[in-house]
């Protein structure tokens, strides 16, 4: 899912270079100090040994992780220590932490007419539109609730976020979420065409 958001929010860094999935679980935003530091710098060491063994640079790494709760003093905190230990690891490279709140889903809540290209018979409510959609704490349960025809799956996520993409309305978010916001806004600070090893 990260993958389609990042060609939407970026797409000459997507153009220039090769993303590459890692599926290890990410825990980062519930360690601190050097369990945090430690985390950090595995995650950036396999980011690194992914870019080797497709004989390429790498050039930076962009991490998602659920905040399971809505912005407040806690994600802030969140935020910036796992951005300060990520920009650490990664050195010279870029980093960008994608912290997602409440969900991955909120983000998706941003992008209504996604859901019935995916599957015609899915419409979210109409009051739902134009929302801040980070203050829903429990989005992917509400969707849930309502797309029942087939049901609506976490898994089915990255299919959304992707059609959305074909469809051209991820540069068109309807309504807010202050995560989504500050991932895009940080990504588009990403540098094209650096390359560090």
């Amino acid at each position: 899912m990260l993958a389609a958001f990042i060609k939407a929010a970026h797409p000459d860094l997507a153009d220039s270079v090769s993303l590459t999935e890692i599926t290890d679980p990410v825990r980062l935003r519930k360690k601190s100090g050097a369990d945090l530091a430690t985390a950090a710098n595995v995650l950036v060491g396999k980011a690194r040994g992914k870019a080797r063994l497709k004989a390429g640079d790498f050039v930076g790494i962009a991490v998602h992780e659920d905040m399971d709760a809505c912005p407040g003093p806690a994600y802030d905190t969140a935020r910036r220590a796992v951005s300060a230990a990520l920009a650490k690891a990664a050195g010279a490279s870029s980093s960008v932490y994608a912290l997602a709140a409440a969900e991955s889903e909120a983000w998706l809540l941003l992008f209504p007419d996604a859901f019935p290209l995916f599957r015609p018979s899915w419409k979210l409510p109409a009051q739902w539109k134009g929302k801040d959609t980070g203050r829903r704490r429990t989005p992917k349960e509400d969707i849930e609730a309502v797309l029942t025809r087939p049901h609506f799956r976490e898994s089915d996520g990255p299919d959304i976020v992707n059609e959305a993409l074909r469809q051209g309305l991820l540069d068109r978010p309807d309504g807010t979420n202050r995560s989504y916001s500050e991932f895009v806004r940080d990504l588009a600070a990403w540098p094209v065409g650096r390359r560090a090893r």
